[in-house]
């Protein structure tokens, strides 16, 4: 996935020790406060310092009835708290140069903040009084709800976001993952400020609550000021659990008809987890095939300007193919032919050549920001395992052999699900539907 469900400024990468550091499991500080799991990461001589107040659960929060009610309580609630009206709010935030967001995903929800190291006390002020007493008042949810309902509308605009929408629509159907966290016209036109207060109430429990703080911050300090803010919040009955994979019997193609000058075609099929043994083997598998989809599709055939391969983040996990062709049949037959070779064939070692670096490089490219980092043992501890295993990405990634990547590329890559926007008569089912068992 190509976001922390959270929304966090971008700032600079540390000095190389700060990023030698992020590989080191004794970086991170664990204890609890109540039931809350409290994740320090310690990243001496940062700048800033990025908090987030994660909620558990994601889609299982909700339904397909109240779809969107976690992602637009969080995003209502950053806009004023009891001691941070709106316009105060929003002095202090620039005063302080702190940013302050709440959103939420298919897994995880909640309210973020990054803050300079310098004025972080009185930001910890502004982001604990936002997450635990949010005001939401009728005209915050009013503004939020409008522009919610304005990007909703604007999901069919482009053909890549119809796209998105189709593939949702497709994929998800009878999934927990069918609530879609930014909801629909019709369950968020319906929510009133009583609803998201009931909402908030009841995700404010130890039990479904993890708080992740990365900067250069004294985790004893962090340890007073949660048990402080959060200390007396109810323990809940929360318990985790686990969100069902996606299961894809057969090959299908999906088509939204609309008059355009090139098809656009994605292929998604399963992929493992996070917490998943196969989920490293796949990451390589995923992006060998990105690079020779790109070489045959695009260099050698001139079929499309930028095909892709790429495997999402998700607890219930998928890849993908993708691409924008006029001949979206032969572009395809290609790609297929690609996943072919990788569950006939071995690799060969020459194709490892770089795998490592190029993982190395994407992997602290990823890391740069703290806001990152903290998504990262978010996500870890959330559902991949527990956030020690973060640090072990990339041993995990020099260890996959030939073999491993076969295995996965048999395990995985079959049953594709396609969706196409663009011209029906265009799109050769036989091409597309072609067995991959």
């Amino acid at each position: 996935m190509k976001l922390f469900v959270f929304i966090f400024t971008v700032f600079a990468f540390a000095a190389n020790s700060t990023a030698q550091n992020a590989l080191s499991p004794s970086s991170v500080t664990e204890f609890s406060v109540g039931s809350m799991k409290v994740l320090v990461k310690k990243r001496t001589g940062s700048p800033t310092v990025a908090v987030g107040l994660v909620t558990r659960g994601g889609a299982k929060n909700q339904t397909e009835q109240n779809a969107g009610i976690e992602s637009l309580t969080w995003s209502v609630a950053a806009e004023g708290s009891r001691n941070f009206p709106r316009q105060s709010l929003r002095e202090e935030l620039a005063r302080t140069g702190t940013t302050l967001s709440g959103a939420a995903g298919y897994d995880l929800g909640g309210i973020t903040m990054v803050s300079t190291t310098k004025n972080f006390a009185r930001s910890w002020a502004i982001f604990t009084d936002a997450a635990l007493n949010p005001t939401f008042l009728d005209a915050d949810v009013n503004l939020i709800r409008e522009s919610t309902l304005a990007a909703i509308r604007n999901r069919t605009a482009s053909p890549e976001s119809a796209l998105s929408l189709l593939e949702e629509r497709v994929v998800y159907s009878g999934h927990p993952y069918a609530a879609s966290p930014s909801g629909t016209m019709d369950t968020v036109s319906k929510f009133t400020a009583a609803d998201l207060r009931a909402f908030h109430k009841s995700m404010m429990q130890s039990s479904r609550l993890l708080l992740v703080v990365v900067g250069n911050v004294d985790p004893e300090e962090i340890k007073k000021l949660a048990t402080a803010t959060f200390g007396s919040l109810p323990r809940g009955d929360y318990a985790e659990r686990p969100v069902e994979a996606l299961k894809f019997a057969r090959p299908t193609v999906d088509v939204s008809q609309r008059a355009l000058s090139t098809n656009y075609v994605k292929g998604i099929f399963a992929a493992p987890p996070l917490s998943s043994s196969d989920y490293y083997a796949m990451r390589v598998a995923v992006a060998l095939l990105q690079s020779r989809v790109y070489q045959e599709v695009r260099v050698k055939r001139n079929l499309s300007y930028a095909p892709n391969a790429e495997m999402g983040n998700l607890a219930a996990n998928t890849a993908n193919i993708y691409v924008t062709a006029v001949d979206a049949n032969q572009a395809i037959d290609v790609m297929l032919k690609e996943i072919a070779d990788l569950r006939t064939n071995a690799v060969a070692d020459d194709d490892f050549v770089g795998v490592p670096g190029f993982f190395l490089t994407t992997y602290f490219i990823d890391q740069e920001t703290n806001a990152a980092q903290a998504g990262e043992l978010a996500r870890y501890e959330a559902y991949g395992g527990g956030w020690r295993r973060s640090f072990e990405f990339l041993d995990k990634i020099r260890g996959v052999t030939s073999a491993d990547i076969k295995s996965v590329a048999n395990k995985y890559m079959k049953d594709i699900r396609f969706v196409v926007v663009g011209d029906p008569k265009a799109i050769d089912n036989a091409v597309f539907l072609q067995s991959i068992k």
